[in-house]
Order: C-alpha cells, then structure tokens, then sequence
C-alpha cells in the first residue's frame, strides 16, 4: 500500500516510515495537514495515518475537509494527547480507527492487514475500468522481463506484447505471478530501464496482463511513443 504519513515530529515519522518499510508498504511523509492536502491530488495514497495534533490545521480540521472526505481513503488518526470525546468526532467524521500513542505496532500491523484486500480490490478494478477505457494500442515484441513479488519470488520471462499503460507476459512453466508485482524491462531505444509496480488484470491461456501502476508522466510519454511507433513498422512489414 502506499501510505502517506502526516506527523510533524520528524524522529516519529521515521518510525514509522520504517515499520511500514518492513512490512512491505510505500510511504510518504509530510509535517502538516496541509501538506497532506496537496498530496491528494499529486499522488492519492491508499491509507493516511494523521497525526491529532499539527501545527495549523489539526486532524480534527483535515477530517472535515470536503476534499478528504469525499477521497474515501481510508484515514487512521494516531494521538497521545486528544480526549475521549476528540477520539470519537474523528471517527464519525469517518476515520476508521483512532490509535493511542505511544502506538502498539502489532495491533498497527493488524488494521494494515486488515485494511490490504480492500485497497487490492479498488487497485484492480481501477485499473480494469482504465484499461477499458483507454483501449491504447499495443505493439507485440519480446522484450526480457524480471518479475519480482512481494514475498522475494523473482524469475524471469520475455513479454508478448506492451502498451504504454501496460504488458503482457509469458507464463514460466510452474511458476504464477501474485496480484502485485514489480516488473523490470528495458524497451528499445527508452533510455533507463523501467521498474514498474504492476498490476494483474487478467490471465490468459498464452500469458499474464498487467497494468502499471505508478508510471511517471515522463515514463508514460516515452512508453506511449515507442508503442507507436512499434506499431507503425509492424504495419509497414
């Protein structure tokens, strides 16, 4: 999950940063409510972990944001100093859960588990809803491909075909991808290798789909013009 963390102690965002890290998630950290703000749009995590207290805007405040609330993403409010009743305000202004600090990781970890299917689930049916959407075309050729989940399985295989929002790869023998991955390719003449969090939207008899999730603009341009013009010599062929 891509978490953004909104803490203005420094020393305590980084604990967390790296109890996320260990868990296998992606973290952002910012020192305000404001910050926070900002990032909704620039890159919409899938949780937040606020803070209570903040300099200017206070959690209490974010939550009643109309463009928090209308987000829908998931917010856990982490506080050491608000009362019972503050406790309560956050969670019927839709926080799903209020964690005292000093926090206990354990139950932290539990809600994360817990909250994982969810954010899998709109992942995936975002990105079907996109790629039907966008209908890119797609030019075939057989790149090498390293696949890597989650769990440090890693193998590799060649694509069968790619698009500037996605790719599609071969099956390897008794091998089988998980939901997310990371997969890691060099198109021709793109410049750096990508390595792209992906995920599986469909699995057919010759191979695996999968969408990018986190191309930047620059990859997504670069992507979009090799496609073309792979595309446009297969005609000319």
């Amino acid at each position: 999950m891509r978490v953004l963390i909104v803490e203005d102690d420094r020393s305590v965002g980084s604990v967390l940063q790296d109890f996320l890290l260990e868990l296998g998630h992606e973290s952002e950290l910012v020192l305000s409510a404001e910050g926070a703000l900002d990032r909704l749009d620039q890159n919409r995590p899938d949780l937040i972990l606020l803070d209570f207290r903040l300099p200017g805007m206070n959690g209490l405040d974010f939550l009643q944001r109309p463009r928090v609330r209308d987000s829908r993403i998931p917010v856990i409010v982490v506080s050491g100093i608000a009362s019972e009743l503050q406790a309560e305000a956050c969670l019927r202004l839709g926080a799903i859960e209020f964690v005292a600090k000093p926090i206990a990781f354990e139950h932290l970890q539990r809600i994360l588990q817990s909250l994982e299917p969810q954010v899998l689930a709109r992942e995936i049916a975002t990105a079907r809803r996109a790629t039907d959407r966008r209908r890119t075309p797609r030019a075939r050729i057989a790149l090498p491909v390293r696949v890597r989940d989650a769990h440090g399985g890693e193998w590799e295989t060649t694509s069968v075909d790619l698009s500037a929002g996605g790719i599609k790869i071969r099956s390897a023998g008794e091998v089988h991808p998980v939901a997310t991955v990371e997969l890691s390719f060099a198109p021709p003449g793109a410049g750096e290798r990508f390595e792209v969090a992906s995920l599986l939207v469909r699995v057919d008899v010759d191979g695996y789909v999968f969408h990018f999730a986190n191309l930047t603009q620059d990859q997504l341009e670069r992507l979009t013009l090799l496609v073309r013009r792979l595309a446009a010599s297969s005609r000319l062929e």
